[in-house]
């Protein structure tokens, strides 16, 4: 059953030609190294959204991209794109998702309106420029405006303000933040007496993600830090079970009712929590021992440290948060109150397909003769192919392995691999 469209305030713009090549060495030329923070609110319900300005923030780090400044990837469900108020040139774009936009699909929103907060940076404009939120309607894959600010880098309405320096550990550094991938993990439901058991839970973590191809011949490209933010309880909500904890970053399990889906609705306290870190992806690791995680791409990953399986759950969730990976599973229970994806249409995320667009997706790396659907048989069950099931669904969409880590425990297929790493390449000088 196809959505109705999203309230459209204002006309189609992402659909502008991008030229990457004008954004090379631009940075200079139109930014400050530091960043241009938007806190807004995304509200609606199943039918429509709107959006609306919290405030504005100018931070002193600047980690991401400075020669990537267009981003041609066209994943997520949002887009910000700053313009040149002058000439209206495109600056800077980028994609991402939030947990409202989750949330749109579920029983709830067909009864309820909600706002949620969301925060996106920028680099730091040294002109005046326009910052537009869009938002992607599920009945066309385009995106539409939804929020359109008019910005003086030097207005008196931008907050300036420090914020609380929390204690950074160094786990890895290889260079420059805007020329390497920035991870981050973040401690939440650590109180003041576990910071150290923290470090080494991130320290942890990140070993485990170097063992794992395709990030283990790509350790170089990455500094990892580790902000240790205090909570005042250990471990973090369980709101089905009634537990509630004071924790730094406001997370919990039970997300849309979903036993295992720990996530936090509290963006500003995360990137509250990241305003003095160069930070490119982040992971929020919860003290905590009961499965459970989540990611969204550009917005953070979530798990706890203590279980068995969060290793693989980690290495997961950063699928989605770090290089825009969709689950490729189609037999667990989710949130969802109807189908995620429009059959009818490609889905944006790299490695699953509706076949209605196979050609931008992973046909040039099948081997010769594969067929199209490929048969989930012993003959294919290590091949690259095309099967059926993903995306939460059994039939209509495409996966490109009988396993993966985007599926289950298996290591990352070939079209994931790609993914990553374009997507680390995206963030090098």
């Amino acid at each position: 059953m196809k959505t109705k469209r999203f309230l459209l305030l204002l006309p189609l713009l992402l659909s502008l030609p991008f030229s990457p090549g004008r954004a090379q060495g631009a940075f200079d030329a139109f930014f400050e190294p530091k960043s241009l923070r938007v806190d807004f609110v995304l509200s609606g319900n199943a039918t429509h959204q709107t959006a609306a300005l919290l405030q504005l923030r100018e931070e002193p780090v600047w980690a991401g991209p400075v020669k990537n400044l267009l981003d041609t990837f066209f994943y997520g469900g949002y887009y910000v794109n700053v313009y040149h108020r002058a000439s209206r040139q495109l600056l800077y774009s980028r994609g991402f998702n939030t947990l409202f936009e989750e949330w749109r699909t579920t029983a709830q929103a067909k009864t309820e309106t909600q706002a949620w907060t969301n925060s996106i940076s920028v680099p730091y404009p040294k002109e005046a420029v326009t910052v537009e939120i869009t938002g992607r309607s599920r009945e066309d894959m385009l995106f539409y405006s939804l929020l359109r600010l008019e910005v003086d880098p030097r207005s008196i309405f931008i907050d300036r303000g420090a914020l609380k320096a929390n204690r950074v550990t160094t786990i890895q550094y290889a260079g420059e933040p805007s020329g390497k991938v920035d991870l981050v993990f973040l401690a939440e439901g650590y109180t003041e007496g576990e910071q150290e058991k923290f470090v080494a839970d991130a320290r942890r973590f990140t070993e485990t993600l170097f063992a794992e191809a395709p990030y283990k011949a790509r350790r170089g490209d990455f500094n990892v830090r580790a902000v240790g933010l205090v909570s005042e309880e250990s471990g973090t909500d369980v709101s089905g079970e009634g537990v509630f904890r004071q924790t730094a970053l406001n997370s919990g399990y039970y997300t849309f009712g979903l036993d295992r889906y720990l996530t936090t609705p509290d963006m500003k306290a995360v990137r509250d929590a990241v305003w003095n870190v160069p930070t490119d992806a982040i992971f929020i690791l919860v003290n905590a021992e009961t499965y459970g995680g989540g990611g969204m791409y550009n917005f953070y990953a979530i798990g706890t440290a203590d279980n068995a399986r969060t290793p693989s759950v980690f290495v997961h969730e950063l699928g989605h948060s770090f290089a825009g990976l969709a689950d490729e599973y189609f037999t667990s229970e989710v949130a969802y109150d109807e189908t995620f994806y429009n059959l009818s249409l490609e889905p944006w995320e790299p490695n699953i397909t509706t076949l209605t667009d196979f050609e931008a997706k992973w046909k040039n790396l099948l081997p010769k003769d594969t067929p199209i659907p490929t048969p989930d048989t012993a003959e294919y069950a290590d091949s690259l192919g095309v099967f059926e099931g993903g995306g939460y669904l059994s039939k209509g969409i495409y996966r490109p392995k009988v396993h993966c880590a985007m599926r289950d425990y298996a290591p990352f297929c070939p079209v994931c691999s790609r993914a990553i790493d374009q997507m680390i390449d995206f963030f090098l000088f």
